[in-house]
């Protein structure tokens, strides 16, 4: 698990704010190795973090995540809806509040990006301590991830914390 590498291994990136808005709905599917992109402003929006499981939630059900054909896939659709939760809810509490919420999937690997307008560095809690309230976001994010990490714009305030999950097999 890595917070220093800005991105993951063959990873090009974040797509650019106007190729990604300017793009049509892809006609590839997840499944035939097409990526989806969706991307759900939070900027001065109320209830972020219910709003933001509810957006991935449709997404999930668009790339054939949900409703899930068995325990496996019910399992990676519920893990994402809790990365995107920590995600979220750190951008909340520790970082002014979250600005974009991006979702790609390639049908291997789904990445969730959450830009914020804070300084900090997200890190999980060391030593982690499982019995005491609070604290165990980014642990969970750690945990459950392939990887993730933070990308930092020179000369421009905020952040991006990124975090990806495999797709169920």
């Amino acid at each position: 698990m890595s917070t220093t590498r800005p991105y993951s291994p063959g990873d090009r990136g974040p797509e650019s704010e106007a190729a990604v808005a300017d793009a049509p709905a892809p006609a590839a599917t997840p499944e035939s190795g097409g990526r989806q992109v969706r991307r759900l402003s939070l900027n001065g929006a109320s209830g972020v973090v219910p709003l933001s499981r509810d957006f991935t939630r449709e997404a999930l059900h668009a790339w054939g995540w949900l409703p899930a054909a068995g325990a496996d896939r019910r399992a990676a659709a519920e893990d994402v809806l809790l990365v995107v939760s920590e995600l979220v809810t750190n951008a909340c509490l520790h970082a002014e509040g979250p600005e974009e919420l991006w979702l790609s999937c390639d049908g291997k690997v789904l990445r969730v990006e959450v830009s914020d307008r804070g300084a900090g560095q997200p890190a999980p809690r060391t030593p982690h301590r499982a019995g005491r309230p609070g604290g165990h976001g980014m642990f969970i994010v750690q945990r459950l991830c392939l990887d993730w990490g933070v990308v930092r714009t020179p000369g421009s305030t905020g952040k991006t914390v990124w975090a990806e999950l495999g797709a169920p097999g």
